[in-house]
C-alpha cells in the first residue's frame, strides 16, 4: 500500500471551523476562487484529502467508478488512522465492491419499494399529530428537538420493524455518530447492537417490515454482518438528512417573505420550498468518499493512488459553471420548479436509491403539511440571525428552531 505522508499538504484547508456552519456558500466560493474545483483539505489529526467542489469534476468522480471506486481499502492513510479517529464511523472500514454495491442496491431498492406510500403517509401523520400534541398547548416549541429530529427516526423505526418506543433512543445515537464527536465511536457500537437485535427479532417473528423483507432474500447478503451494515446505512442515510430537510424547509418558510402565504394557506408552496432547500441548503453537504485507484489528474490537481476524495455536494450545487445555465434568479427561477439536477441525493451507482428519496419526501412533506395545518400562525420566537447551525461540515441543519404560535388543544389521536 502506498503512503503519501501523515501531514496534510501545504496550504490545505482544515475541514473544520465556523465558516462551514455559518456561511458555507460564501466559503465554498472563496475556496473555488483560491484553489479551483478540487481543494486540498485537512481532516482531524492532520489527515490529507481532497474536497471536490466543481460540478463537472464531482460528476466525473461519482460516475467513473473504475478510477474512483468507493473502496476504502485503497486509502493510503490507513497507517495513520487511530482506532478512535472521530470520522472513522463516517468513513467506515468495510469495502463494498461494485458487485456488492449492485447486489445490495437491488435488494435495498426492492425492500424500499415494498413500503406502502399510503401507509407511510398515514403513519407519519399519526406520528406528527402525536408529537404536536406534546407541545401544541404551550404556544412555544423547538421544532428541531420536539419535531424535526424525532419524526424521521420514528417513521424509519416503524418501517424497519423496531418497537414503537425505540425511536427516541435511535435518534440520539444517530445524531452522535453524524456529529463526529468524542462519543461517535461508542454510539456506532451501540447502534450496531440495536440493529443486531432488530435482525434477531425479525428472524424470530417475521413480518412485513424491511428487516423481514431482507431476511426473505437469503442469497442477498453473505452473513449477518452485511445485513446489519446495510440496515444501519438505511437508518443513518435517512434520519438526519430527512430531519434537516424538514427543518431547513420550515426555517426557509419562516424567514423568507415570499413563503408567508404558504404558511397561511397550509400546504401551498411546500414542494417548492423543499426543492429550493435541496439546491441552496442541502442537508448532505459533504460525503466520504472515493479513493483513487492510481495516480491521475483531476482538474489541475495530481491525485495520487489511494488519495481520498470528499464529495462536496453543496458546493457543486452552487458551482457558477452550472448555475449560469439555470435561468433566473435565486428564489424565483426554474431551478426550484422541479429541476432535479442537484447532487443532494448523490448520483450514479452509489446514489441514494430512488425509493429512499421518495420515502424521505413523503416523511418530510407530510410532517410539514400536518404542522402547518395544526399551527397555521407559526412564527419564529427569536430573530433569524440568532438561529445556529449544527457544528458539522458534513450535514447542514439547525441546532434549534424556536417558534411561537396560538395554543391549540391536542387531538388525542382523533384527526
Amino acid at each position: 500500500m502506498t503512503h503519501s505522508g501523515h501531514r496534510a499538504r501545504a496550504g490545505a484547508v482544515p475541514l473544520v471551523g465556523p465558516r462551514f456552519h455559518t456561511d458555507p456558500q460564501r466559503h465554498y466560493a472563496e475556496l473555488r476562487a483560491e484553489h479551483g474545483p478540487v481543494v486540498p483539505v485537512e481532516l482531524p489529526g492532520g489527515i490529507p484529502a481532497w474536497l471536490v467542489i466543481g460540478y463537472r469534476e464531482l460528476h466525473q468522480v461519482i460516475t467513473d467508478t473504475a478510477m474512483f471506486p468507493r473502496d476504502v481499502s485503497l486509502w493510503n492513510q490507513w497507517p495513520n488512522i487511530p482506532d478512535d479517529w472521530p470520522l472513522l464511523p463516517m468513513v467506515g472500514r468495510h469495502f463494498t465492491s461494485p458487485e456488492q454495491a449492485r447486489r445490495h442496491s437491488t435488494v435495498v431498492e426492492t425492500a424500499l419499494e415494498s413500503v406502502d406510500a399510503f401507509a407511510l403517509r398515514n403513519s407519519t401523520e399519526t406520528l406528527a399529530d402525536r408529537l404536536i400534541d406534546g407541545f401544541c398547548g404551550r404556544g412555544r416549541a423547538d421544532l428541531v428537538a420536539d419535531f424535526a429530529e424525532p419524526i424521521p427516526a420514528l417513521a424509519l423505526a416503524w418501517m424497519l420493524g423496531f418497537p414503537p418506543d425505540s425511536g427516541d433512543k435511535l435518534a440520539r445515537i444517530m445524531k452522535a455518530m453524524a456529529d463526529g464527536g468524542a462519543d461517535a465511536q461508542s454510539a456506532h457500537v451501540g447502534f450496531a447492537e440495536q440493529i443486531g437485535a432488530l435482525l434477531a427479532r425479525a428472524r424470530a417473528h417475521p413480518g412485513t417490515d424491511i428487516a423481514s423483507v431482507f431476511l426473505r432474500n437469503p442469497g442477498a447478503f453473505t452473513d449477518d454482518e452485511e445485513y446489519v451494515l446495510v440496515l444501519m446505512a438505511i437508518m443513518l442515510a435517512g434520519h438526519l438528512t430527512t430531519a434537516d430537510w424538514l427543518s431547513n424547509t420550515v426555517r426557509l418558510m419562516l424567514t423568507e417573505d415570499r413563503f408567508a402565504a404558504a404558511l397561511g394557506a397550509g400546504r401551498h408552496s411546500v414542494g417548492q420550498a423543499m426543492n429550493e432547500v435541496l439546491w441552496e441548503d442541502t442537508p448532505s453537504q459533504i460525503l466520504c468518499g472515493r479513493w483513487a485507484v492510481r495516480d491521475t489528474r483531476l482538474a489541475d490537481r495530481v491525485i495520487r493512488a489511494g488519495d481520498m476524495l470528499m464529495l462536496g455536494l453543496a458546493a457543486a450545487n452552487a458551482d457558477p459553471h452550472v448555475r449560469q445555465h439555470l435561468d433566473g434568479t435565486v428564489g424565483e427561477d426554474p431551478v426550484y420548479s422541479g429541476n432535479q439536477a442537484h447532487f443532494s441525493f448523490g448520483h450514479g451507482v452509489h446514489r441514494c436509491p430512488y425509493p429512499a428519496q421518495q420515502i424521505a419526501e413523503v416523511i418530510a412533506r407530510t410532517a410539514i403539511e400536518v404542522l402547518l395545518d395544526r399551527l397555521p400562525d407559526l412564527d419564529l420566537a427569536v430573530p433569524a440571525a440568532e438561529l445556529t447551525r449544527r457544528p458539522s461540515p458534513f450535514l447542514r441543519g439547525t441546532t434549534a428552531l424556536p417558534v411561537r404560535f396560538t395554543p391549540v388543544p391536542a387531538l388525542g389521536g382523533a384527526r
